[in-house]
């Protein structure tokens, strides 16, 4: 029986069906993804439409996702973190946030890529569904 939720806590200023995706449950105590098909879907999305749109136009579903490490400041105030795709060797515009409460497994993937010396970029796929043009990460395969 649980007393406390500790995890992901719902933005209430996002609709219900732009708050991303993913869960806490799906990492290990080291913030390791437990298998390869763990992804992260973004939050905020829907204002990033028409940079998805431009994106699903020029043909490319598959892509790259960048994503900046967080300062301190950014620590301190809590700031979200926005995600770019990397389309043609450019960066598109931000297309959404890593959902609250997910940070740290994004930064630990990010430190994971750079202590073994690979690109920070991850891999990430841009899906309709009924609700607009969403990414998702493939986190897991950062392990």
């Amino acid at each position: 029986m649980r007393f406390f939720s500790f995890g992901r806590v719902n933005n209430p200023e996002l609709a219900k069906t732009d708050q991303g995706s993913g869960s806490l449950d799906d990492y290990l105590y080291d913030l390791m993804p437990r298998n390869q098909r763990v992804r992260i879907q973004l939050a905020d999305s829907d204002p990033c439409q028409d940079a998805l749109r431009t994106v699903i136009e020029q043909g490319v579903t598959e892509t790259e996702a960048f994503i900046t490490r967080r300062s301190a400041a950014d620590e301190r105030t809590d700031a979200p973190t926005p995600v770019r795709l990397f389309v043609n060797q450019r960066p598109t515009p931000v297309v959404g946030f890593v959902p609250r409460g997910l940070e740290a497994p994004v930064e630990a993937a990010l430190g994971r890529l750079v202590d073994s010396g690979k690109s920070t970029r991850i891999q990430a796929t841009v899906r309709e569904t009924k609700n607009g043009l969403r990414v998702e990460l493939a986190i897991g395969l950062t392990r």
